[in-house]
């Protein structure tokens, strides 16, 4: 059965028109012949969404009752048993009710695809799982719905219903997404013009990511490798030499020139596994890369130039920028390069080579190191100076050989000397060797003459084979040594980052890594300050060196930071390596420093959060039971209207609520600055449940006499501050009765558990999800009120902080049939 097409419309925000032009796809599949059924759509009260629907066949939709309300959902059985050829159905991201089939429509959607039924379906880009924080912060309202970013990039076509900011508020002005008692709400909130032209842009560039993916794979599919220019993405190749910085400078300003072009800096790796670049270097210029906003690749080749163009041909790159050569005159006389030969083959790639001060100067290379160690190099001279008369007296002693024979005997000698000690005892054996030849087995014997021209090409071919001989076997074992070599190097770095990764302060895993590796006394961190003193930053192994005058090794890590090694000298060689390791100590010590500058920040942010929602949200509610409190007392005091006895008990009743109301607003908000900053007091006692919940029932005013209570008389005695227990008992019943039905009051019951009493406030509204338990203690938040436009969302966090204060605990539960329990826990008291 072949898998049904999957068509998304995406939308930057509520009301652009998605719904509207999906089912306007699916009028036209419908005049086209294709059957088409509307699976589900939510119109939200739209009237031109709901004409759209006329002349559509609608499936009916399942009822579900879920904690006592029923809810309307897609009936996913009756859409495959009538199998349509195309289904519409609305909302993506929508969360199915708790007992269906799949907990998201998206998975819905997903079991028709795969039951050959193709569909039509609406998202919005705030529901992006992958964009979904990035929402959050930018409009301030979390998203709680969303859809996996690889379900939408799988669909077979997504296409933007695109709107632009000041379009849609004018939707929304004239009524055509909103009730109109919250558009005045929604244009100075959600719909602001920031907010809408941030979530357009997210939208656009998550969309032209979705085509890139799209274009990359018709290009694979139809075999095109030549570059077309959709987006610039400029590759800069980096060698691992100084010059490295400047390269991604420029690369990077080359890059900012066209917006949202993409910097990609590669370097090229040589296939024989030995190490031509500065792993150091590498390393620094990697988060230089990165921090100008590219990205860092390396691939192995051993034509650079090839290995280069179809990296960025593979990307489909627009430009390449390169480093001038930094070979003198005299080596480009007998190779192009890799910057001409990259120019001449790049074809539609336009090449950028950009000049720095070690442009032609030559490269400067070091004395090779030697193939084989100091002792077998000592062997091989002493094989060479013993081993080759050892063999002219045995050749003499003999029977006589032709001189063919002589100089192969003599050839295999020089082979054994160059597999022992290498290149220089084997060229002392090939020189040895062509004058014994000379004097014992060449006639005129005796005498370094040669008499016939043959035996002179025979000698001279001896000579010639025995240097090539030695210089194949000296350079195999040079390049075994050095592939070896970056063999450990690489299991090492490859160590190191492992370590650094895993490590909760990789900055002392990775010193103490290079002290193991090295087999160090101390390795110690310093960071150079003014008039040349240092601290150090981080040390480990014994003793700690502070100075460089007292290191046995010093290597430069960035700028101002400098490791200092103890215990041994290290050879040329291994400085490599070290400084691989100090590059990445910089890194680790500046990612440490990020962390600890972003702890420190955090409880400010969260302060300045708590600070700005606080305002935002007294704003209005302290302002309003005052406005109630003035409003009454000027009408009370006006000379100009006369009130009855029934008048002006209201309106002292209203005022009187009024600033009960704001009394409780202050006092909540003056406990919790309290609890903050540590300073509540808290003076628990002896004292009975019975006591204390009459009282706090009291205080919640005639609709505390609703709620039933069924605390035991022989329940013990609590140990809590009676003022504080209150004040929570209290918050929990007005929480309790503000979502409680009428014909279902909330109810207070107690009892023992272990050497706790707990006190739980029950009642039997919608209930919270329990993956949002925890959200309800936040401060500012309002989860579920019907009425939300009352009280500051402090109540449930206050309680839980007074609760803590007294040495108890605040948790909540589910009410069985539908609802929320909240289990007050607190101490039992200890009696003498």
């Amino acid at each position: 059965m072949a898998r049904g097409e999957l068509r998304i419309y995406l939308g930057a925000a509520p009301g652009v028109g998605k719904t509207y032009t999906m089912l306007e796809e699916a009028h036209r599949r419908g005049e086209r012949g294709t059957d088409v059924v509307i699976a589900l759509v939510e119109t939200h009260g739209r009237k031109h969404t709901t004409a759209m629907t006329a002349g559509l066949e609608v499936v009916p939709r399942r009822e579900v009752t879920y904690r006592g309300a029923a809810f309307a959902e897609m009936d996913l059985d009756a859409v495959l048993a009538r199998r349509p050829e195309l289904a519409v159905v609305d909302e993506l991201a929508h969360s199915n009710v708790p007992g269906s089939r799949h907990a998201k429509r998206w998975q819905d959607v997903r079991e028709l695809l795969e039951a050959g039924i193709s569909v039509l379906t609406t998202v919005n880009v705030q529901h992006l799982e992958s964009l979904n924080d990035v929402v959050a912060r930018i409009t301030g309202v979390p998203q709680r719905e969303t859809v996996p970013d690889a379900v939408v990039r799988a669909a077979e076509q997504v296409e933007l219903v695109d709107m632009t900011p000041e379009a849609l508020r004018r939707r929304m002005a004239h009524g055509n997404i909103y009730r109109p008692e919250k558009v005045d709400a929604a244009l100075g909130n959600y719909f602001r013009t920031g907010n809408l032209t941030a979530l357009r842009e997210l939208a656009l560039l998550w969309l032209a990511d979705k085509v890139e993916q799209q274009l990359g794979q018709y290009r694979a599919d139809h075999d095109i490798d030549s570059t077309w220019e959709t987006r610039e993405r400029v590759v800069v190749a980096l060698t691992g030499g100084p010059e490295g910085d400047t390269l991604i400078r420029r690369a990077a300003r080359i890059a900012a020139r066209s917006k949202g072009a993409d910097l990609l800096a590669v370097h090229v790796a040589r296939s024989d596994g030995l190490a031509g670049a500065n792993p150091a270097e590498l390393a620094r210029q990697r988060v230089l890369a990165e921090s100008l906003g590219g990205t860092y690749h390396q691939v192995v080749g051993a034509d650079v130039p090839r290995a280069l163009l179809d990296f960025a041909r593979g990307v489909n790159a627009t430009q390449i920028v390169l480093g001038a050569s930094s070979r003198g005159r005299f080596a480009q006389l007998f190779a192009a390069g890799v910057g001409v030969t990259t120019i001449a083959r790049s074809g539609s790639i336009d090449v950028h080579l950009v000049t720095h001060e070690l442009a032609g100067r030559g490269r400067r290379r070091g004395p090779l190191p030697p193939a084989l160690s100091r002792k077998r190099r000592i062997i091989g001279f002493g094989v060479a100076l013993l081993g080759l008369p050892l063999l002219t007296v045995a050749l003499e002693a003999g029977p006589p050989l032709p001189l063919i024979d002589d100089i192969l005997l003599f050839l295999v000698a020089v082979v054994g000397v160059a597999l022992i000690g290498g290149l220089w005892p084997a060229l002392l054996a090939a020189v040895g060797g062509s004058l014994l030849l000379n004097w014992f087995f060449t006639a005129p014997v005796g005498r370094f003459t040669i008499a016939e021209g043959q035996n002179l090409l025979a000698l001279a071919i001896f000579v010639l084979v025995a240097v090539a001989v030695s210089w194949v076997v000296d350079t195999a074992a040079r390049t075994t040594r050095q592939a070896a070599r970056a063999s450990a190097e690489a299991q090492t770095l490859a160590a190191v980052a492992g370590g650094v990764l895993r490590g909760e302060r990789p900055l002392t895993a990775l010193l103490d890594r290079l002290r193991e590796t090295f087999a160090l006394d101390s390795v110690t961190l310093v960071e150079k300050g003014p008039g040349g003193t240092g601290t150090v930053v981080a040390s480990v192994g014994d003793p700690v060196c502070v100075s460089p005058g007292a290191a046995d090794g010093e290597v430069t890590a960035d700028g101002d930071l400098m490791i200092l090694l103890r215990g041994r000298t290290l050879e040329a060689s291994d400085r490599r390596i070290v400084e691989a390791f100090a590059a990445q100590a910089a890194v680790a010590l500046r990612q440490e420093r990020l962390a600890a500058e972003a702890a420190t920040a955090k409880p400010l942010a969260e302060a300045d959060r708590l600070r700005t929602a606080l305002l935002a949200a007294v704003s209005h509610d302290l302002r309003t039971p005052l406005a109630s409190a003035k409003a009454a007392v000027a009408s009370l005091r006006s000379s100009e209207v006369e009130f009855d006895d029934e008048d002006r008990a209201e309106l002292l009743a209203t005022a009187d609520e009024s600033l009960e109301r704001l009394d409780r607003l202050v006092a909540n908000l003056l406990d919790m600055s309290r609890l903050q900053a540590g300073a509540l007091g808290v003076v628990p006692i002896e004292v009975g449940a019975e006591e204390v919940v009459p009282r706090a029932l009291d205080d919640c005013g005639p609709e505390g006499r609703k709620v039933a209570v069924r605390v035991p008389e022989d329940l013990p005695l609590l140990r809590a501050d009676p003022g504080l227990l209150e004040r929570v008992l209290v918050n929990l019943v007005a929480n309790a009765l503000r979502h409680s039905p009428p014909d279902a009051p909330p109810m207070i019951t107690g009892s023992t558990h272990g050497d706790m009493v707990e006190l739980r406030v029950i009642d039997h509204g919608p209930g919270i999800p329990a993956d949002r338990w925890d959200d309800v203690f936040l401060p500012f938040q309002r989860l579920g009120d019907r009425d939300n436009h009352t009280g500051v969302g402090l109540g449930l966090a206050l309680s839980r902080g007074l609760t803590e204060a007294m040495g108890g605990t605040l948790t909540p539960g589910e009410t069985p049939g539908g609802g929320l329990t909240m289990v007050l826990a607190l101490p039992v008291a200890r009696l003498c």
